[in-house]
């Protein structure tokens, strides 16, 4: 058969193409029932699950048409997970990285698929019961620091990242895509981007280096039916560099949540039970002995990168490069992010 059945045209998975390179890949699948359903789409990385019938296995690949490499780099993803495999770290087992874009038309890899549900919203961690969310946040805070602990020297990540001036190159990477979406003054980000730069050089000589997730919150964990955190997935913004900004992104979710509302944050962190940003805090400090004395400027940082994401969007939709619901209310967020970072400048 080469053009293959109607269910080996999944849009951006070719079946009849991709068996061939699984068998070696996944010797054990019984490849001939092979079959994939699109999970997640759009703008991010595409994730796919297959299943033969008695086995499942993910596979992950850029979006469709053409994209930025350093954006949706499938080797990045895979290089630091499986780097992780043997650390504290929860990942899933990989199968096999393609460099061959003649299959699928991009790079792409295949990796376990892991019991478990991301949660994003309070109302999704409601029916688990306050006892239960607070041991699942607490466990999420015990891996970011476990994370945090792993010596990207010994892991083999030595030149996965540049430390050196990280923080300095964050501050005027994001103000210079904030620059890029210009549709409207801000003048909050320029005082707020001002302020950063005048103290990343402090924070750069004080930061440790570490592996750093980029994005690092609930619903970019799975967690099992016993409440244990089985995996730690998307890594696309994975680098070597300041980890406290992985804590201070996780915080200003939450702090975002609160001002804004669950319909355009993750809320979950406001879930009954749900440990308060002090006890966080608190047992991420216990947990990875880090400095945490400048967590204003990485919250202040934090909200930078935050704000120029979402004024990005905001942009778009201005442009009608949108599709679908919540866009139109994106643009209202910017202010108080751009607010609660220079707020935060303040506290530390």
């Amino acid at each position: 058969m080469t053009g293959g059945s109607c269910h080996d045209r999944t849009p951006g998975l070719d079946l009849a193409r991709l068996r061939p390179w699984f068998a070696e890949a996944v010797p054990h699948a019984r490849v001939g029932t092979l079959s994939a359903t699109l999970i997640t789409g759009g703008r991010s990385n595409l994730t796919y699950l297959l299943t033969d019938g008695e086995a499942d296995w993910i596979l992950r690949r850029p979006p469709l048409g053409h994209v930025l490499a350093t954006a949706h780099d499938m080797g990045r993803e895979y290089t630091v997970m499986a780097a992780l495999a043997d650390t504290p770290v929860p990942v899933p087992a990989l199968h096999g990285m393609c460099l061959d874009t003649g299959i699928l038309g991009a790079e792409f890899y295949v990796m376990e698929a892991v019991p478990g549900r991301p949660y994003r919203t309070a109302a999704d961690l409601g029916p688990l019961g306050p006892a239960r969310v607070r041991r699942i946040s607490g466990a999420l805070v015990d891996t970011l620091a476990d994370l945090h602990a792993v010596d990207p020297d010994a892991v083999g990540l030595g030149s996965f990242g540049r430390p050196e001036g990280f923080l300095t190159r964050q501050v005027a990477r994001w103000r210079r895509q904030l620059g890029a979406s210009y549709s409207r003054d801000l003048p909050d980000a320029v005082t707020l981007h001002a302020a950063l730069e005048e103290r990343a050089p402090a924070a750069d000589a004080a930061a440790r280096p570490g592996i750093v997730h980029g994005d690092f919150r609930l619903d970019n964990v799975l967690v099992d039916g016993d409440g244990r955190i089985r995996a730690v997935i998307d890594w696309e913004m994975a680098t070597v560099g300041d980890p406290v900004t992985d804590l201070a992104l996780m915080l200003l979710y939450t702090r975002l949540a609160r001002l804004v509302g669950a319909e355009i944050a993750p809320d979950a962190g406001l879930a009954p039970g749900f440990l308060t940003e002090a006890e966080i805090v608190a047992r991420y400090a216990a947990r990875s002995a880090r400095d945490l004395g400048d967590l204003g400027f990485h919250l202040g940082l934090a909200a930078l990168k935050l704000a120029s994401i979402l004024e990005g969007i905001h942009y778009r939709h201005l442009k009608g490069q949108t599709v679908g619901p919540g866009f139109d209310r994106i643009g209202e967020v910017v202010h108080p992010l751009l607010d609660a970072g220079l707020a935060a400048l303040k506290e530390h």
